[in-house]
């Protein structure tokens, strides 16, 4: 969970309609039910009838309702200029090495980078841009260049600073970069909270809400398994999800084309192509999954399977219910299941409200 600063910062911000904090809060107020975002053009509600959210999907959790003036669940959107500006500064020069002190003389409050960067890439800027400088220099190793270029090329004074600098960063030295496997990651934004992805040229590894319960944990075993290093940054397989799950949020598409990526074993791997086949807006039973696969008494290994994916939405393990009709459970959170199953079905998600809790 993002930890936000406090109240009064916040209801300063709300009160003067603060863009800087656009994304990274919301507004919710408890006499209409409503939540808006920071900068909304609504008259301002008293102090004691407010609640503050890091994310949209909190807000929804609790039982409120999209403002119709501000839409906050609009979250196509592009880049905050800060961060626009400053991760193409980075790219262009990914030995370039932007201190808090550098951020100050360009009239950049360190704090808003720090915190508009971990709402857009789930880290903070200082994070972000080692990440890239790292990330850089393994492709620049790996199509040939010496390490010696590469250590020169981003920024490092010593071979023994560089050397352990990625020895760190890789878990590997500067002369085995050959062998270093490298997954791209993106935070991507949907209506129900942030999603974080994780691709490579084979496709798509993982795909699942960042308050997922043990997705920390995921990530290492997906790290532990590949053998791999995760640097954030753009490929088209990430291009290519994001765009499908914009298409998949508004209602325009509920089919995903992206390749997949599917590590287990050859029975997980095959309930997980079933689940692929459930059309949207059905739901199966772990019962009627364990039939589909030919072993009707294999319900309990189907929903540990099931708990097994790793690419939320895209393979809909979400479409799994109880024989008795409940939902049962779901990683990314109850209210998320029914948040889909519903969008699945009348094809307009965001009109659904969650019960109060």
């Amino acid at each position: 969970m993002v930890t936000l600063p406090p109240d009064s910062v916040l209801y300063e911000a709300f009160m003067n309609r603060d863009s800087d904090f656009e994304g990274l809060f919301y507004v919710a107020v408890k006499t209409t039910g409503i939540f808006c975002r920071p900068t909304c053009t609504a008259r301002k509600p008293k102090r004691e009838n407010i609640r503050f959210f890091s994310n949209t999907a909190e807000a929804i959790q609790a039982g409120f309702r999209a403002c119709k003036r501000c839409h906050p669940l609009d979250w196509i959107q592009s880049k905050p200029d800060l961060v626009e500006k400053l991760t193409q500064r980075i790219e262009q020069t990914p030995s370039l090495k932007i201190s808090n002190q550098d951020l100050k003389e360009m009239n950049i409050d360190p704090s808003t980078a720090r915190r508009q960067f971990q709402r857009v890439y789930g880290m903070t800027f200082q994070t972000y841009q080692r990440a890239q400088r790292m990330g850089s220099a393994l492709h620049e190793i790996q199509r040939g260049s010496s390490v010696l270029s590469a250590q020169v090329d981003h920024g490092f004074a010593s071979a023994s600073g560089f050397w352990e600098a990625f020895k760190q960063f890789f878990g590997a030295s500067p002369n085995q970069a050959g062998s270093i496997r490298k997954l791209m990651v993106r935070w991507i934004d949907t209506p129900l909270g942030g999603m974080v992805a994780m691709a490579d040229d084979e496709g798509l590894h993982l795909l699942e809400f960042v308050n997922r319960r043990g997705l920390e944990a995921e990530m290492g075993l997906v790290r532990q398994q590949l053998m791999c290093s995760m640097v954030p940054g753009n490929h088209p397989i990430l291009e290519q999800i994001e765009k499908e799950l914009r298409a998949y949020f508004l209602g325009d598409s509920f089919k995903f084309s992206v390749p997949l990526v599917e590590f287990g074993t050859p029975f997980e791997c095959s309930v997980w192509n079933i689940l692929k086949k459930i059309p949207p807006g059905e739901t199966w039973s772990y019962a009627q999954l364990a039939a589909a696969l030919g072993n009707p008494a294999a319900s309990r290994a189907v929903g540990h399977a099931n708990g097994k994916n790793r690419l939320a939405i895209v393979v809909p393990c979400h479409r799994v219910i109880r024989s008795d009709g409940d939902l049962c459970g779901y990683a990314g959170g109850v209210w998320r299941k029914q948040w889909l199953l519903d969008h699945e079905k009348t094809g307009s998600g965001m009109q659904y409200q969650p019960p109060l809790f």
